[in-house]
């Protein structure tokens, strides 16, 4: 049975707001925290990979902590792309952006402010009991190169577009089913493109990197990328059970159905 009107559009809007919520919270948190760089094999206690990439080149898995809450934005695409369509990830996407570029226009306004003496007296030591300049920490932490933040912005819109696109292409071929298809496959294409645009925007383009670098290191973290879109499928087919039952069996198949035919 289909809820009435004025009760489906409520929860159209509620189911709307969540996943936006879920995407743009997850998505700014990982431009913020991505300035860290872990090491993926130190994490459970192994030596650096050494993968023979491009060249000859070396490398190990250094990855930004970012991807550690990138697949949340994943999941939240597709859902997205499922139930609203093309339109919804535009929307939320450009959206996204827009309060990326207001934070770090912020941080640069807080970062420029003068420190107070007492701030940096309290703080010159660290625990160990070394010389620490908080007010230096604070900025290198927050802060990152203009080139990073293009970059970033440049290669998110692209791939946020393209999944979108790539994701209603399969849908063509695969109807209401093969959720597995769609959502993968979009990911995969559109994770490709992100993995290698930050990198040659941020640190071709803007700094200093040979190609050769760009692409070892964008495929190191497509990998991961790649593993992680397999590994989480299942996840999707969760969120389609509590959505479905949230908004009823006929109502969500008719919103999906209105998503797939969108221009």
């Amino acid at each position: 049975m289909v809820p009435n009107i004025p009760t489906l559009h409520k929860k159209r809007t509620n189911l709307f707001l969540v996943l936006s919520g879920i995407f743009v919270a997850n998505a700014m948190l990982a431009e913020l925290i991505g300035v860290k760089i872990f090491s993926g094999e130190a994490v459970f206690g192994l030596p650096g990979a050494q993968l023979p990439v491009l060249g000859g080149t070396k490398l190990d898995f250094n990855l930004t902590a970012g991807v550690i809450i990138w697949p949340v934005v994943f999941i939240a695409t597709d859902i997205i792309n499922e139930y609203f369509g093309k339109a919804g990830v535009k929307k939320v996407s450009l959206l996204t952006v827009l309060l990326i570029l207001y934070a770090f226009l912020v941080i640069t306004i807080v970062t420029g402010l003068p420190p107070a003496p007492f701030w940096l007296e309290v703080n010159k030591l660290d625990a160990a009991g070394n010389p620490f300049n908080i007010n230096y920490a604070f900025n290198s932490v927050y802060r990152q190169g203009l080139g990073i933040i293009i970059g970033s912005v440049v290669a998110f819109l692209l791939s946020q577009f393209l999944d979108a696109t790539v994701f209603h292409w399969l849908r063509r071929f695969t109807g209401s089913r093969k959720i597995w298809l769609r959502a993968t496959g979009s990911t995969l294409v559109s994770q490709l493109v992100d993995s290698f645009v930050v990198l040659y925007v941020a640190f071709f383009l803007f700094g200093n990197w040979p190609l050769q670098q760009v692409l070892s290191v964008a495929f190191i973290n497509y990998i991961y990328k790649f593993c992680i879109a397999i590994l989480l499928t299942p996840l999707l087919y969760i969120a389609h059970y509590f959505i479905d039952n949230y908004l009823g069996e006929k109502a969500a198949a008719q919103l999906m159905e209105e998503a797939s035919v969108e221009n």
